[in-house]
């Protein structure tokens, strides 16, 4: 990509190279704080005294608060114009990374990584605005948002191998403290390098945002916590009833908005309907895959947060290399046969994994790493472009929203779902273990309960003269893995089931889009009119 992108409506942008490195290296760092807690997590559960249920949570504050605010960060972006939105929300970022440093207390931690997610939320959609002013040749914008995809896949690619070492050498607050150095750099190079495209004129959607926020909070909450107080539980039961209604509402209210925080008629259009399907179950499949199987490699196989993260280097070099590789495919020849290579290559990948149990050794699985990152590098960026080229120029941050909420969304179920999944098979599997071996009832009743709510490591050091704790760690460790084959395998089919819908949705559908695109420019110059 040489010479000088053009802003549509105003002057060439200067020095696009700088602009997309810069870009690209804030959304690296956004992404990466999706994953690289997760080698963290037995050292955070270690040190701050938190269960399964506990950690899931410092996962998924952030995804849920990213995923909850991005519309509403898209509008902000349009109200203040995309480059101070973009340094607004880089500068939350940072103070949550420090605060998440600092926090001594689990509540604390939660806090920061909540902070944390509502600046990516700003930072993410408002990265595509200004990529969409500085490249509006199409080609070249989809190698631009290749590239910008690329740097979101590798920082959720190489979160697990960043964070282990340095997990193993300075602690898991290091995770933390190492968003705050690199985050100033790109604050400094935004102030000088950034395009200034105007200001549009926006109007908030409080009600929108209220019913978003309390439907996704409800249902993660109750996915998170179903499985851990049952699902009969009063508080489980009202928020799953909270989030279906809620959720209701909010597409009644988007739908019949005059100005939405939201724009729902984008997604009747078949193409972006299929990316969409596409993004949201990649990333349940990928986000709460990566999430288990990371405690699975520590926990279970005895690899250090370290070698865990190494593991994940094979997934990680095929995604830098597959992004760039499909958004310039996607600009020349659509989305369609990137995009259904790769949610098959990652279906695939999912159950190929779920064959593996305790012995397992890395010469076994090691080929379906490649497979994992190959598919999701296929999927994401295919979607992402064919979404944003499809959509009126005035509207890209709402579209970038959008993409980037179901993807967070999408991580946020998944681990939840995946996590659901799990423990309901771990608590049946230890449950007949212990029985079929004679324990007491009551011992057996003690033993689920203190390793449902503690993890697979809990429960050894209870005195059980039934079971010596050599045989309650099989018991335990089979159970974990009872639970994760079965959870991955739900993975891969509904990676499958949104493979068969997405086909039939571009069955006959325009690729590029060349007709949408004609009519979003149309839109954007009776904008421009009125």
């Amino acid at each position: 990509m040489t010479g000088s992108g053009t802003a549509r409506g105003g002057p060439a942008v200067r020095r696009p190279r700088v602009v997309l490195a810069v870009v690209s290296s804030t959304v690296f760092m956004a992404m990466l704080d999706n994953l690289a807690v997760n080698n963290a997590l037995p050292s955070i559960g270690e040190e701050l005294d938190v269960g399964v249920s506990g950690l899931q949570w410092v996962v998924a504050s952030y995804t849920l608060i990213f995923a909850a605010t991005l519309l509403s960060a898209s509008v902000l972006g349009d109200w203040l114009g995309q480059r101070p939105a973009f340094l607004v929300g880089l500068l939350i970022f940072i103070a949550g990374s420090a605060l998440g440093a600092i926090a001594p207390t689990w509540s604390l931690l939660v806090a920061g990584r909540l902070v944390q997610g509502a600046g990516a939320a700003v930072v993410m959609p408002a990265s595509t605005a200004l990529l969409r002013h500085t490249f509006t040749e199409d080609r070249r914008r989809a190698r631009a948002m290749g590239v910008r995809g690329a740097a979101a896949g590798l920082g959720l690619a190489l979160g697990p191998s960043i964070g282990g070492p340095l997990v193993d050498s300075l602690g898991w607050r290091s995770v933390m403290w190492i968003n705050i150095p690199i985050g100033a750099v790109a604050f400094v190079l935004a102030l000088r390098v950034l395009p200034r495209p105007p200001a549009v004129a926006a109007r908030w959607d409080p009600i929108g945002q209220a019913l978003a926020v309390t439907g996704l909070g409800s249902l993660v909450y109750a996915l998170v916590q179903g499985p851990v107080d049952g699902w009969r539980a009063p508080t489980v039961r009202v928020t799953l009833v909270v989030a279906v209604l809620s959720l209701l509402a909010f597409v009644l209210v988007e739908w019949r908005g005059a100005r939405p925080m939201l724009d729902l008629r984008l997604l009747r259009d078949r193409v972006c309907g299929a990316a969409a399907v596409a993004y949201f179950t990649a990333s349940m499949g990928l986000f709460g895959g990566v999430f288990f199987l990371s405690i699975y490699l520590q926990d279970i196989l005895g690899w250090s947060a370290s070698g865990a993260g190494a593991v994940f280097l094979s997934a990680s070099a095929f995604i830098v290399l597959a992004a760039p590789a499909a958004g310039a495919l996607t600009g020349r020849y659509g989305a369609r046969a990137p995009l259904t290579l790769g949610m098959a290559l990652s279906a695939l990948a999912l159950l190929g994994l779920s064959r593996y149990g305790r012995d397992a050794a890395y010469a076994d699985y090691w080929w379906l790493l490649p497979m994992l990152g190959t598919g999701a590098g296929l999927t994401f960026i295919p979607a992402l472009v064919a979404v944003v080229q499809r959509s009126p120029v005035s509207r890209t941050g709402m579209a970038s929203a959008l993409m980037d909420a179901l993807r967070e969304l999408g991580g946020a179920v998944g681990v939840a779902a995946l996590g659901a999944v799990l423990t309901a098979r771990m608590r049946a599997s230890l449950h007949q273990q212990a029985a079929a071996s004679g324990l007491p009832s009551g011992q057996t009743h003690d033993l689920v309960d203190s390793v449902i709510s503690q993890g697979p490591t809990a429960g050894f050091d209870a005195p059980m003269p039934a079971a010596d704790p050599a045989r309650l760690a099989i018991w335990v460790q089979q159970s974990f893995v009872d639970g994760l084959q079965l959870a991955l395998r739900c993975g891969a089919a509904a990676l499958a089931c949104a493979l068969a819908a997405v086909v039939l949705l571009l069955w006959g559908a325009s690729g590029r889009g060349e007709a949408a695109l004609t009519m979003g420019r149309h839109h954007d110059v009776k904008s421009r009119h009125q």
